[in-house]
């Protein structure tokens, strides 16, 4: 069984119901993961696992530590089984560490999971980084700016996106390039979704 039908499957199992917004998130994010296929190559079921599962952690019965990323982790290596790579990547999405740093838990975080390979932790923030909270695809620039504004500028969150900007956005153009490397078809779709075109979530 591949990893990403397993994934999916435990996604909708902790997040469907309690939060359906999140579940809209998280469906916007794999779709997107399920686009890089063609720079992905063999990683491809390994990014789509973890785009499903980059926010078990906010679900009930999961939350431990408030910090999801970390609780998420925690949770598929202990209690589902998970790859290690897998549990790396979602304990570590997003330049996670910036927020861990605010919240005291950097030092954890460490310790229990080592940042995944660049190029897949670039595959993941492209994802989650070009999908709005509803699962719309926008623009990184939008997608920060909204998460500012979800949080309010003095909240932990919005300082730690702050400091993770610039290299979420890098992080975002390096796939794009990736994908305008691979063929026209390809190209075309990575110009566009980093210019913010907008497509239904899956």
């Amino acid at each position: 069984m591949p990893q990403a039908d397993w994934a999916e499957a435990t996604a909708r199992k902790f997040l469907a119901k309690p939060l359906p917004r999140r579940w809209a998130h998280t469906q916007g994010v794999a779709a997107a993961a399920h686009g890089l296929g063609p720079v992905l190559g063999l990683d491809a079921d390994l990014i789509t696992a973890a785009a499903w599962l980059h926010d078990i952690g906010y679900a009930p019965g999961v939350v431990a530590t408030g910090f999801h990323p970390l609780d998420g982790a925690r949770h598929l290596r202990d209690n589902e089984g998970a790859s290690a790579m897998l549990c790396r990547l979602v304990a570590h999405h997003s330049c996670a560490i910036n927020e861990a740093i605010e919240r005291g838990l950097a030092g954890e975080l460490a310790a229990e999971f080592r940042p995944a390979r660049r190029d897949l932790a670039d595959a993941l923030i492209y994802c989650d980084m070009t999908t709005g909270p509803d699962g719309y695809r926008l623009p990184v620039a939008r997608r920060l700016a909204e998460i500012r504004s979800r949080y309010g500028p003095g909240h932990l969150v919005s300082r730690s996106i702050a400091r993770s900007a610039p290299e979420l956005t890098s992080a975002v153009g390096r796939v794009a390039g990736r994908l305008a490397a691979c063929s026209p078809t390809t190209a075309s779709l990575g110009q566009v979704e980093c210019a913010g075109a907008v497509a239904q979530p899956m």
